[in-house]
């Protein structure tokens, strides 16, 4: 049992694992606050974009 323990001590394969696993957590938390603060951005110009173009009437 305790050549176990240490053998799971030593071991790095489950470190590796979680790290990658945090540092995709990490860029979906970025790119996810990117897209809500440049779809806000976004919508806001193109509504005033859209509110500065000359209407023209429809038929």
């Amino acid at each position: 049992m305790m050549n176990l323990f240490i053998r799971f001590r030593h071991c790095e394969d489950g470190a590796t694992l979680v790290e990658y696993g945090i540092a995709l957590g990490l860029a979906v938390t970025l790119g996810a606050g990117a897209l809500v603060t440049l779809g806000t951005d976004i919508g806001l110009t193109m509504g005033d974009a859209s509110a500065a173009m000359p209407r023209t009437p429809t038929e």
